[in-house]
């Protein structure tokens, strides 16, 4: 692996724990709820994080296809997306010689970048749910620093919100949060 490859995988890992605290506490009953995502609920969400599982599974292979939509949320979405996780950090974990890289949409994508994007999109997700379901439940300070590089170079190409102005000194987490078009209490 590279050392690029071998640090997304870590954060990959990082990500995923924080992220799998959250959808622990997911219910049937929650899945209407509001969150963060502007017009989306929590079976929405989840559906579209099925699907981003699915695109970052396939990117190992080579090549991306791009999706337009989501699915709609299965009765077993979190089910789902416990197996989908697994086998994504498998998968990356076991790469020795990845592609040179991988196409996404048409276009080259190294996949040390392509790891890490994925670690950025599921610990905001996590997020995300986590705040839909009402639970006090930051992003990690030291996961918050190091994703933060990859939130700005790379939010318009995720089709995250528009970023937020935060305080002068806001915590790591805020800024991460914010530069995705998240607001998240300071402090």
């Amino acid at each position: 692996m590279t050392a690029l490859l071998d640090d997304g995988v870590e954060l990959l890992d990082r990500s995923l724990a924080y992220t799998r605290v959250a959808l622990a506490a997911v219910r049937p009953a929650t899945l209407t709820r509001r969150t963060p995502c502007a017009r989306w609920d929590l079976g929405t969400l989840l559906a579209h994080m099925d699907d981003a599982l699915d695109a970052f599974l396939e990117a190992a292979g080579g090549s991306v296809r791009t999706s337009t939509s989501p699915g709609g949320p299965g009765v077993g979405a979190v089910d789902s997306l416990q197996r989908k996780a697994c086998a994504l950090l498998g998968t990356w974990s076991g790469a020795r010689s990845p592609h040179e890289a991988v196409v996404v949409g048409g276009a080259p994508v190294a996949p040390g970048l392509l790891v890490v994007a994925a670690a950025l999109e599921i610990t905001v997700h996590g997020w995300d749910v986590a705040t839909a379901l009402g639970l006090d439940h930051p992003v990690p300070p030291a996961l918050a620093a190091a994703l933060l590089p990859v939130a700005r170079a790379t939010a318009d190409a995720q089709h995250f919100a528009e970023p937020l102005p935060v305080p002068r000194g806001a915590p790591d987490d805020v800024r991460l949060l914010a530069a995705l078009g998240r607001r998240a209490a300071a402090g």
